[in-house]
């Protein structure tokens, strides 16, 4: 989601009506359905350090059995025992071309501790879900194996196949599910029309009016590098200017100060370009400045100011996350080192955004190696770079607009840039057209995903559901 970018809207937009508010709710059945596997979803932990997304695989594949999905049109395997990956088959006519649904099943690491409920238990208080993946992204696994149930109880027949993955390991861990499912078992993917992930996008509300509706067509590049300079030390009693902890500290200052030159690309041009005719006054002028053949550098700088988002749309970002230093309290450090989380515009490498913190860092005595995603840490980084956005196939876009027109009107579909990282990396690498899209509302001063006491309305998981059963059958015409 965009939330401050998209704040200007929020004024222009008409007020929505109550029966819009309340339009296609599911009944009873569904939600008692849709709140019990979300239940059973959020209370299996499924963080990478203790949890067991085979536990979560087993149960929704329980649960597709007893809806009456064939044994057959059901794989469950992955290449650990707690990381077991769940595909599932709603077999269609076969008219067009498969359709996959990206859905990942592990989450972050949560402390009960830092929370006000346990994060492993669903809460449900003052109209809101409580619980570790009720944004990200159990919310939307339990909507699609729930309008897959619903849609097969009914006896729908699809004019295509519709592929459900429930995965492994897209927040961390050494067991991308999706990745191993298309190396090892690509036959159950196949060639889809294209792939939606839900894992993106979304409905964006400012005290409960929605003012946009999010579409995510390209995103960033994730990378984590490990800056790390080593001493020989000494007792503390005798300082010295050299001093790991100091060269470190330096560094990660000139990284601090660092801004990576700005760019556009197709999706965030137009995504500028739409709230160019909406915003008024400097921001107007500032926007209409940077789409100009010759962006101005001053124009950029006050938009970057302005909201955290556009500096993250506008610009590759670097930002220290951990910090490691120090062996004594009386003596001096002999090792320090600390990773620095990078998100990288579409059309860079990791490795050459290794190169540029290498110019940043200036020091000599600080190393910049690239960390995998499995923890391993390299003295390079892959060359390969992040994928352009894929064409806005009116098959995906049209059904979308016409139900976000029914269900949230006057909030305009928006394509955007996903400043963070997604499973789709994986689907584009093999030329997959993906798209993320949800219809989960939030409003845009609540979005808790990996944080503290994380939280969904209920309103906004059942709409969620009635959002992707109708649009799941706008995609596949079938009866």
């Amino acid at each position: 989601m965009v939330p401050a970018a998209v704040l200007a809207l929020a004024s222009l937009l008409p007020v929505q009506s109550s029966a819009a508010q309340n339009h296609a709710q599911p009944d009873q059945p569904a939600k008692a359905l849709a709140r019990s596997i979300l239940q059973q979803l959020i209370e299996i932990n499924t963080t990478d350090s203790a949890g067991s997304v085979s536990a979560t695989s087993k149960a929704m594949e329980q649960r597709l059995l007893d809806g009456g999905f064939a044994k057959e049109d059901i794989f469950l395997g992955g290449p650990t025992d707690r990381k077991q990956n769940l595909v599932v088959r709603y077999r269609g006519t076969g008219q067009k071309k498969p359709v996959l649904f990206l859905c990942h099943e592990d989450v972050v690491e949560a402390r009960r501790e830092d929370w006000t409920t346990d994060p492993f238990r669903l809460i449900e208080k003052d109209g809101y879900f409580y619980g570790r993946g009720t944004q990200d992204m159990k919310d939307n696994d339990a909507i699609l194996v729930t309008a897959f149930l619903l849609l097969k109880k009914e006896g729908y027949r699809p004019d295509r196949d519709l592929i459900l993955a429930l995965t492994a390991d897209e927040e961390g861990g050494s067991s991308n599910g999706v990745d191993w499912l298309l190396k090892t078992h690509r036959s159950l993917i196949g060639d889809p029309a294209f792939v939606i992930n839900p894992d993106g996008g979304g409905v964006d509300l400012q005290n409960g009016r929605a003012i946009s509706v999010d579409m995510d067509a390209t995103e960033k590049l994730y990378a984590d590098f490990q800056l790390r300079t080593t001493n020989p030390g000494g007792h503390s009693s005798l300082p010295v200017p050299d001093n790991a902890i100091y060269h470190l500290a330096d560094a990660l200052e000139r990284l601090q100060h660092y801004t990576f030159p700005a760019e556009l690309n197709a999706v965030t041009r137009a995504y500028f370009e739409k709230l160019s005719t909406i915003e008024h006054g400097q921001r107007a002028e500032d926007i209409r400045a940077i789409l100009k053949p010759s962006p101005d550098a001053l124009a950029i700088a006050r938009l970057s100011a302005v909201s955290p988002e556009w500096n993250s749309i506008l610009h590759t970002t670097c930002v220290a996350t951990r910090l490691l230093a120090g062996h004594a309290n009386n003596a001096l450090p002999q090792t320090a080192q600390a990773n620095v989380n990078c998100r990288i515009l579409p059309g860079h490498s990791r490795e050459e955004t290794r190169q540029a913190l290498i110019r940043i860092v200036a020091d000599a005595a600080v190393s910049v190696r690239y960390v995998d995603d499995a923890g391993n840490v390299h003295d390079t980084a892959p060359e390969s770079k992040g994928f352009p956005p894929p064409p806005l196939t009116p098959e995906v876009i049209a059904p979308l607009e016409k139900l976000a027109a029914t269900m949230w009107p006057g909030a305009p579909v928006i394509p955007t840039m996903a400043t963070g990282a997604s499973d789709s990396v994986y689907t584009e690498a093999l030329g997959m057209p993906s798209y993320g899209i949800s219809g989960i509302a939030l409003e845009t001063n609540d979005v808790r995903a990996h944080g503290k006491d994380e939280r969904l309305p209920v309103s906004s998981y059942y709409r969620g559901l009635q959002f992707y059963y109708e649009y799941v059958k706008m995609l596949s015409g079938g009866q």
